[in-house]
């Protein structure tokens, strides 16, 4: 556990040092805008492209503190609700965009993004810059190193034993709501047009998000299911925790994202920015999504609450006479 605590430590330290040249990217992008000196992404107005990377530079800083908090001492006088509840939505944001963003790095198509607006030509190292800080070796790789590592570090016990050591719970609405979500998100990832308004409007990289995102839902319902239902009994807990985490996570965040902007979407109608989905089925696969990726992490937590209780229920019972 020393060399994994080691790893998790050095990650931490490289998650934020690799997400300062996002973050300095992004103001420049946004002072760059407001004067006039840098142009602004096809189909946005000044206005919305400044709102836009403003959020994300907000997010950078965020990420920052956050992965400090995950190997500073000060992180653990955070209240570790906050530090879990950060960690989650950054992780769950990271594990969809991760694995395509890296090929698009790699394989130069930039270009072709849906997510990430139709932006202007700008330098190729700016872009493989902001690939590598956000998505590769950088914040991705780093939290997904550094947040086991600190959670490990702050409740050891959760991440023992077996899951047949907690009694079995009622069939969780959550992971049902989940995996049909993820399987919708698949359906569309292989070519399904039911729900598709625009099918001219879909890329390859919706495709490979799609799929990505589809996974990770199907992988955290399973998991939040195998834990509430204790079944299989001998599998160790730390792998359906895990996958409920990223999993659940993964819903949550990335849904959450993509709400507002499919609301703007389909209310305002901006020029040049049309989703292939169906404005009302991508709200209520959002809202699915959002819903139940809560609701797993409540799962989640309570059964971190059972384990303490499991370990503290001894010194409250009476000493017999």
């Amino acid at each position: 556990m020393e060399r994994w605590d080691r790893i998790g430590r050095g990650a931490a330290y490289g998650a934020a040092l690799a997400l300062l040249p996002y973050l300095l990217i992004k103001v420049v992008w946004v002072v760059g805008s407001l004067v006039g000196t840098l142009p602004v992404g096809t189909g946005f107005g000044v206005a919305e492209w400044v709102v836009l990377n403003t959020l994300t530079v907000g997010m950078a800083g965020i990420g920052v503190a956050l992965a400090l908090a995950l190997v500073r001492p000060w992180g653990m006088r955070i209240p570790g609700a906050l530090v879990a509840f950060c960690a989650w939505v950054g992780s769950g944001l990271l594990v969809s965009i991760l694995p395509f963003g890296v090929l698009s790095t790699l394989l130069g198509a930039g270009a072709d993004s849906q997510d990430g607006g139709d932006e202007p030509v700008r330098p190729v190292w700016e872009g493989l810059l902001v690939q590598f800080s956000f998505l590769g070796m950088g914040m991705g790789l780093g939290l997904a190193l550094a947040v086991p590592a600190h959670l490990r570090r702050r409740w050891p016990r959760a991440f023992t034993g077996r899951v047949g050591d907690a009694p079995r719970a009622a069939p969780p609405w959550a992971a049902v709501v989940g995996a049909a979500v993820g399987l919708v998100w698949l359906y569309w990832a292989a070519g399904g047009t039911v729900g598709i308004a625009h099918p001219t409007e879909r890329t390859a990289h919706g495709y490979a998000l799609g799929a990505v995102s589809g996974f990770w839902a199907l992988a955290g319902s399973a998991a939040v299911w195998m834990i509430a239902r204790a079944r299989p009994a001998r599998l160790p807990r730390r792998l359906p925790l895990v996958f409920g985490w990223v999993g659940s996570g993964s819903l949550f965040a990335w849904s959450g994202w993509k709400l507002p902007f499919t609301l703007y979407a389909a209310l305002a109608e901006p020029a040049g920015f049309t989703p292939p989905e169906s404005p009302g089925a991508a709200v209520i696969l959002h809202l699915g999504a959002v819903a139940s990726g809560a609701a797993m992490l409540r799962i989640l937590v309570r059964e971190r609450e059972r384990e303490r209780d499991r370990v503290t229920e001894p010194r409250h019972r009476p000493t017999p006479h």
